[in-house]
């Protein structure tokens, strides 16, 4: 064999193993990586897989390198035996240390935002610029203010409770019913639908009660990450004007410095598919 020929054989050889490493590392998410340039990481929300990213990645990876995650037990991914919230930081912080990914933006969308304040909390010098699309650092405190961790961590087991004596058909008319007041387009409903079918459901109920048991915001202060918040409301529009909502959101977010939270007026809790142009040029501002 050529020795040119065996060189080749030889890398392409060596880099499935490597991928076949790295892919053991962080059994809690898999990595699809295109373009080149800045980094940027994208995390979907519970049920969803990086998929739910595709016309973002098409938008930001022509010129930026994207790192998108599927989260272990979602829309067919294999399911972890250990808490997803706590092991997806933990390993996405050694994926950018091992990649030597120097401050990538990170844009995270519900749970994937939720992870991505921990991230930036527990390890600011990693992260570069922070986007939350839609969520809150404590989401039971926007429902009944003033709880404390204890009553936290007791509401989140009832609602695991709860949803565990759902049978299956229950369970699926209850997400059916979240989802049409996340999506305004059937078509986009559909296909959260089909993720949702094929995700584990212990995996869906112990890390919402994972993160409904959580409070971010007495760390907000550790991010030192620009941060810029997308919020909806238009869903909640019987409970408060937007003014209302604002207010809400900017409480939740007042200990984090350099801070910036704007709602949209026509996109429910999926914005990426409700109003995919008003949150690209809010994150294009953010980043030029």
């Amino acid at each position: 064999m050529p020795r040119s020929l065996l060189k080749t054989v030889v890398m392409i050889a060596a880099s499935l193993v490597l991928g076949h490493a790295a892919a053991a590392d962080h059994p809690s998410f898999k990595v699809d990586v295109t373009g080149q340039g800045a980094p940027v990481i994208l995390i979907p929300g519970l049920g969803s897989p990086g998929e739910v990213w595709a016309s973002t990645v098409a938008h930001y990876c022509g010129k930026r390198q994207c790192h998108v995650l599927s989260l272990a037990g979602f829309a067919g991914q294999p399911a972890i035996g250990t808490p997803l919230i706590a092991t997806v930081e933990q390993q996405l912080s050694d994926y950018i240390r091992e990649h030597k990914l120097e401050h990538p933006v990170v844009i995270g969308h519900s749970l994937g935002g939720f992870i991505g304040m921990k991230l930036a909390s527990d390890h600011p010098a990693q992260v570069g610029r922070l986007v939350i699309v839609d969520t809150l650092p404590a989401l039971m405190a926007a429902r009944i203010p003033g709880t404390t961790p204890e009553q936290l961590k007791l509401i989140a087991e009832d609602m695991r409770t709860r949803m565990l004596g759902q049978d299956a058909q229950a369970a699926s008319a209850s997400t059916l019913e979240s989802l049409r007041s996340m999506i305004s387009k059937q078509e986009d409903i559909d296909r959260a639908m089909g993720w949702a079918k094929q995700s584990d459901r212990m995996t869906v109920i112990n890390t919402l009660a994972e993160m409904t048991a959580d409070d971010l915001r007495p760390g907000l202060n550790h991010i030192t990450a620009p941060t810029l918040v997308l919020g909806s409301w238009i869903a909640y529009k019987n409970y408060g004007n937007k003014d209302s909502f604002t207010q809400l959101y900017k409480s939740q977010y007042q200990q984090l410095p350099n801070v910036k939270v704007e709602l949209a007026d026509n996109a429910r809790h999926f914005i990426m598919y409700d109003d995919p142009a008003w949150m690209y040029d809010r994150i294009d501002n953010f980043l030029n």
